[in-house]
């Protein structure tokens, strides 16, 4: 069997477990981010499924069809989303309207990548991308500034109405004979046998998924590593005073490295720091070698899949404040039992 057919495999199975799991804690502890990042996992699941049947038995058009939709639109996005849920009360607001702002304003460079390769985008279909996102990005800003608790129901409501817009164009999309593309040397599907005005669509998606992954378990890292604060900045307009904070929050993040070093050597450093940081390296590594696909690297498509799933997976097992114990999903039985630390309480969660 090729690794083709071995990885997503394995990247379909342990997605499918791991939802189970997030699904199981879901239904005893009701955090909306527990629901959201368990749906996240069933479509990576669904994704790498396709891709495993594909490589194992020819694939199809509805396959691919499926593939594009789930993979392309659905994972990364509600991945971040669960991100978002779960730092629904802090500034991150500001962050995610950036992160679909610029999402938009990719889909222009996707749109000239798809001119150069002969296959132009229509100038409506750019548009609209770029002012879809752009207003979701002011809404989300708008409430960050005002009322943060709904920046996770506005940002779910703008996932929602995109991924209905999306499913249907991606069903209806017509496709050459056979109906799929792969690439000819490695035999990894590709999105090309899609219209160009679909494609440019994905940008605002993963970028804004991708990166309320990565960046919100970076964040997450610093809220609970021991901190060395070389810079400070409080206050300023919402946007200037945003991007203030987030380059202080960067500098003094690397500032602490080597005090959380110490305190994991010493055992004193809590568990979600090493556990966000293997979730943003999974959220990372994927994210990259999806873009890779984009532009026709594609032979560390199917093994970034399988790293990503595998580090947030441990990333989230390392975590003793997320699974305080271990057991068979949906039922009573225990398999790992581990005791809490005490609670950290730092003044820069909000």
């Amino acid at each position: 069997m090729s690794f083709n057919v071995v990885l997503p495999l394995l990247s379909s199975l342990l997605s499918f477990v791991f939802a189970a799991m997030v699904a199981d804690q879901w239904l005893r502890r009701r955090q909306p981010f527990q629901l959201v990042w368990a749906i996240g996992l069933v479509w990576y699941g669904i994704s790498a499924g396709t891709e495993f049947v594909g490589s194992a038995w020819g694939w199809n058009e509805p396959l691919y069809r499926t593939w594009y939709l789930i993979g392309a639109f659905g994972v990364a996005s509600y991945l971040g989303l669960g991100t978002v849920y779960l730092l629904n009360r802090t500034r991150f607001g500001y962050f995610v309207a950036f992160s679909l702002f610029a999402g938009g304003l990719f889909s222009i460079l996707a749109a000239a990548a798809r001119a150069k390769e002969g296959v132009p985008a229509s100038g409506a279909a750019v548009a609209e991308v770029v002012v879809f996102s752009a207003v979701g990005a002011l809404v989300l800003a708008l409430l960050t500034r005002f009322d943060r608790r709904w920046v996770a129901h506005a940002s779910a409501a703008i996932l929602l109405v995109a991924s209905a817009i999306v499913a249907v164009l991606v069903v209806t999309a017509p496709l050459a004979v056979p109906g799929y593309a792969l690439d000819p040397a490695t035999g990894v599907p590709i999105g090309t046998a899609f219209p160009s005005d679909l494609r440019i669509i994905t940008p605002p998606f993963n970028i804004t998924g991708a990166f309320a992954l990565v960046f919100g378990a970076v964040y997450s890292a610093y809220i609970f590593m021991p901190k060395r604060r070389l810079l400070r900045i409080e206050g300023g307009p919402p946007v200037i005073g945003a991007v203030g904070r987030a380059v202080a929050v960067t500098v003094n993040f690397f500032a602490s490295i080597p005090g959380a070093v110490r305190a994991h050597r010493a055992g004193t450093l809590n568990s979600r720091v090493p556990a966000t940081l293997l979730i943003a390296l999974g959220g990372f590594i994927p994210g990259w070698t999806s873009g890779l696909n984009r532009f026709g690297v594609t032979w560390s498509f199917f093994l970034g899949e399988f790293l990503g799933v595998l580090l947030i997976f441990i990333g989230f097992l390392v975590s003793i404040e997320v699974f305080s114990d271990i057991r068979l999903p949906f039922t009573r039985i225990v398999l790992v039992r581990r005791d809490p630390p005490a609670k950290v309480v730092d003044s820069t969660t909000g």
